[in-house]
């Protein structure tokens, strides 16, 4: 494998057009949609004619009164309809009738098939708690800068959980990548499918412009592959590139601080050799991996923390404020101070590590 590069998050350079608006895959027929029961009208009173209104009542019918029909919502009703839906999903998938957009971004299996797959890793396993999530606008675009930890970028896709899964708007993550993610196989392709699209200024410029969350970790390959005696001691946060694109946007700036991702992969060691010879940034060496084989990389089951601070607004600056070097390394700064302050605050109210 070709070494791995990092393209700056503020490099301008350009990348070829994609075309605009979402594509369409396979065939242009749309779906039908499953029909569902339609309304039960309300039954009413038989009217009262005459003299039969004074009749004594009746005498009770000793037969038992039969069952009322069934109307769809019971058990058999709802297993009906999550098949007939699965059958619609994949005849869509195999039949290529379903979108996705200039970034590759797939709505309907992220929602269905890939959150299904993190969720039970996020709630289980992790056992993720989320504050503040309130402090993410509802809409417009908004850039989300948070701390990278833990080996592997772990931290990116359940903070993607959390704003998937809490946000009271319903609003997805999409989250810059190094170009490492998307020259491997499968997960290149997985990435895509998630919404990510690679660290660079002019994708996350067009993201916001669309009014698109917008995930950013600017330590980089120096936050997730620090060695565990450096946990929770954030790493230089770049040029200030992140700075310079909300700027430009005008988009508000929600720093994230998670805490829980330094300890699933405690690093003790960085073979440098062996990252030379694979391409990667680093190759880590753990208490577990690679002494136990593949069940070394297995992440501990730590307990997680992931908490959204205040946002900070960008609109009120000047067009040519995005270009003032002492602009952006105050506002950078600052960024990182209230991510670094969470941490801290976090880690004395943690209890345990994994409890």
């Amino acid at each position: 494998m070709a070494d791995a590069k990092v393209i700056p998050f503020d490099d301008d350079r350009s990348r070829g057009s994609r075309g605009a608006g979402s594509r369409r895959r396979g065939s242009a027929a749309e779906s039908a949609p499953v029909s569902g029961e339609g309304p039960v009208g309300e039954v009413q009173p038989l009217p009262v004619r005459g003299a039969a209104a004074e009749d004594p009542a009746p005498e009770p019918d000793e037969s038992p009164a039969a069952p009322p029909a069934a109307e769809g919502g019971g058990a058999d009703g709802g297993l009906e309809r999550r098949v007939a839906a699965g059958l619609s999903f994949l005849r869509r998938r195999l039949t290529g009738d379903y979108e996705v957009d200039d970034f590759g971004y797939d709505a309907e299996l992220t929602d269905q098939v890939l959150m299904s797959l993190l969720r039970p890793v996020y709630e289980k396993y992790f056992r993720v708690e989320v504050k503040g999530v309130e402090n993410i606008p509802a809409e417009g675009g908004a850039l989300i800068v948070a701390n990278h930890s833990g080996t592997l970028p772990l931290d990116g896709l359940m903070m993607q959980v959390a704003v998937h899964d809490h946000h009271p708007a319903d609003r997805h993550l999409r989250l810059l990548a190094a170009d490492l993610v998307f020259v491997l196989p499968v997960v290149n392709e997985l990435a895509r499918k998630l919404g990510h699209t690679l660290a660079c200024a002019e994708d996350a410029e067009r993201l916001l412009a669309q009014g698109e969350l917008v995930g950013v970790m600017p330590e980089g390959f120096k936050g997730i592959g620090k060695p565990f005696g450096e946990r929770y001691k954030l790493q230089r946060f770049g040029r200030g590139g992140f700075v310079s694109t909300a700027l430009r946007q005008g988009v508000p700036i929600v720093p994230c601080s998670i805490v829980g991702a330094e300890e699933i992969y405690p690093m003790i060691g960085n073979s440098k050799t062996l990252a030379r010879l694979l391409g990667f940034p680093y190759f880590p060496l753990t208490p577990t991996f690679p002494w136990l084989g593949p069940l070394g990389a297995v992440p501990l089951p730590t307990k997680w923390t992931i908490q959204f601070g205040e946002p900070i607004p960008t609109d009120g600056y000047a067009p040519e404020a995005a270009e003032d070097p002492v602009l952006m390394f105050n506002l950078t700064d600052q960024v990182r101070e209230q991510i670094q302050h969470t941490l801290y605050k976090l880690l004395v109210q943690r209890r345990s590590v994994f409890f």
